[in-house]
C-alpha cells in the first residue's frame, strides 16, 4: 500500500473536509494510528445513516462504497452492526460525518486520496 496516508492523518482530513462543506465530523472509534482501516458513517441532519467502506476496484484503486444503510424501522440493528465490526477489527477507525450531500462528500474524499 505504497503512498497511503497514515490513518490518523486521513481521519483528520475527512473531518476538516466535512467542516469546510458545512457539516460536522467526529471520531467514534480510533484504530491503529498508521494502518487502520477507515469506515465512514454518514448522516444527513442526524438521520438516515449510511456506512461507507473502502473497497478495491478493478483498476487497483480503492473507493468508498455504501455497504450498509440504517433501517428506519430498526435503527438498533445498524448500531449493533457497527459494534460487531469494531469487535472484529480493533484497528478500525470509525468516523461519523453529518453532511447535507453525502454522495458528493464521499466522491470528494475519493478524489483526494
Amino acid at each position: 500500500m505504497e503512498g497511503r496516508l497514515p490513518a490518523h492523518l486521513e481521519a483528520g482530513a475527512i473531518m476538516r473536509l466535512a467542516e469546510t462543506e458545512g457539516g460536522f465530523g467526529t471520531v467514534l472509534a480510533r484504530g491503529e494510528r498508521d494502518a487502520g482501516t477507515i469506515l465512514l458513517v454518514t448522516l444527513c441532519r442526524g438521520r438516515d445513516a449510511v456506512l461507507y467502506e473502502r473497497m478495491p476496484q478493478l483498476d487497483g484503486s480503492r473507493k468508498f462504497l455504501a455497504v450498509k444503510r440504517e433501517d428506519s424501522e430498526n435503527p438498533q440493528e445498524f448500531s449493533e452492526y457497527l459494534a460487531r465490526r469494531r469487535r472484529q477489527d480493533s484497528d478500525m477507525w470509525l468516523i461519523e460525518v453529518d453532511i447535507a450531500d453525502r454522495e458528493r462528500f464521499v466522491v470528494r474524499i475519493d478524489e483526494l486520496s
